[in-house]
């Protein structure tokens, strides 16, 4: 029977190991991109710093200190160079894996950063286990810039579970459209026509803007913006600004809301303001062929005929009139039913003729 020699007997004293092999080591020695281990094997184990973090930043010296006990895997039992390659970072990458599989089946909501941007969504890590978000499960709206996230830490439900093919799929939408819902449910639940609510424009069109009422959002017809007309709303409103408004109609799902407050219903007391008789001054606002239509105060239009502009005769009011411009004229009729008040410039014409007439008489 042959003997031993002494570095066979040196090999037998220290254990085995194996490639995919768990083993437990301490730090004897560390370095800003490497950690070296006494894993009780006749070589040293070593841990490289892109097989510690995904920060390829990170100083090692910040992360452990020698002396502290390490778990790694084996990579390599000889890495060319006599060591044996260790890697952390792919050991709680399997744990973190095994923490994603329990969320996926549990239907957990996690919660991480956002590690990295990607041409198709986002990306985040879960123990060192990477998950992705495409960018249609990002949110419940259309974002065409992700930007915002980097670094943001999101929730999120794991909808796709298949490590083996890589294919690991966050969800945070179905969050959000959950949340939404929850939100249009209480919302709907203390709503009622006729209440003044706060909310915050959210997009503004030719035809109105949607207001956010935190979590439904109404809408704010260009008819119902102001008593008086407006042309482009977006010359009245900016995405962010805050608005009061009132709710004009609840029907299933949708919001109607209005600016027209009953309090500023420059018709409330019209029968005063506008009685037949009384002189006014208005505004231009536009004209046709049978006469102009003058502004007497924000939604409330007055129609002079072109037969009574000028006891002189008129062809048609642009001949003499303009928009824009002011006049005065006597209110000569009012329809209240209908809305409707008739102007005379004519009848102010005959009064001040008569009184120049009354004066001459009175010099006689």
């Amino acid at each position: 029977m042959s003997e031993l020699t002494f570095e066979q007997m040196l090999d037998e004293s220290f254990k085995t190991i194996r490639n995919g092999e768990v083993v437990d080591g301490t730090v004897i020695d560390v370095k800003p991109d490497e950690i070296v281990l006494n894993i009780g094997y006749k070589a040293d184990g070593i841990i490289t710093r892109s097989e510690y973090t995904n920060d390829s930043g990170a100083d090692l010296t910040k992360a452990v200190s020698v002396g502290d006990a390490m778990t790694a895997k084996v990579l390599k039992v000889n890495d060319g160079e006599g060591q044996v390659l260790l890697t952390y970072k792919r050991l709680v990458a399997e744990k973190g894996n095994e923490r994603l599989k329990e969320a996926f089946e549990n239907h957990e909501i996690l919660k991480a950063p956002v590690a990295q941007i990607l041409g198709g969504g986002l990306s985040v890590v879960v123990e060192e286990a990477r998950v992705f978000i495409p960018a249609s499960l990002v949110s419940d709206t259309y974002e065409k810039d992700l930007s915002k996230y980097q670094d943001q830490e999101i929730e999120f439900v794991i909808s796709e579970f298949n490590p083996r093919r890589n294919r690991v799929i966050g969800d945070r939408r179905q969050l959000l459209v959950a949340a939404r819902a929850e939100k249009q449910r209480e919302l709907f639940e203390r709503l009622n026509v006729g209440d003044t609510v706060e909310g915050v424009v959210k997009n503004v069109t030719d035809f109105g803007a949607f207001i956010d009422l935190g979590g439904v959002d109404g809408l704010l017809h260009i008819s119902e913006m102001s008593w008086g007309r407006v042309e482009n709303p977006k010359k009245v409103f900016r995405v962010g600004d805050t608005v009061k408004v009132l709710v004009k109609d609840i029907h299933d799902t949708k919001i109607a809301l209005s600016l027209k407050f009953p309090e500023t219903n420059p018709w409330a007391n019209a029968s005063e303001d506008y009685a037949a008789g009384k002189e006014i001054t208005g505004r231009v606002a536009r004209m046709t062929d049978f006469g102009a239509f003058v502004e007497l105060a924000p939604g409330v239009d007055a129609l002079l005929h072109v037969s009574q502009i000028s006891r002189a005769h008129v062809d048609k009011p642009s001949d003499v009139l303009s928009v824009g411009q002011e006049i005065t004229a006597k209110i000569v009729d009012l329809n209240e039913t209908e809305k409707k008040i008739s102007l005379s410039m004519k009848a102010l014409e005959t009064v001040s003729e008569e009184s120049v007439e009354e004066s001459a008489r009175d010099e006689e």
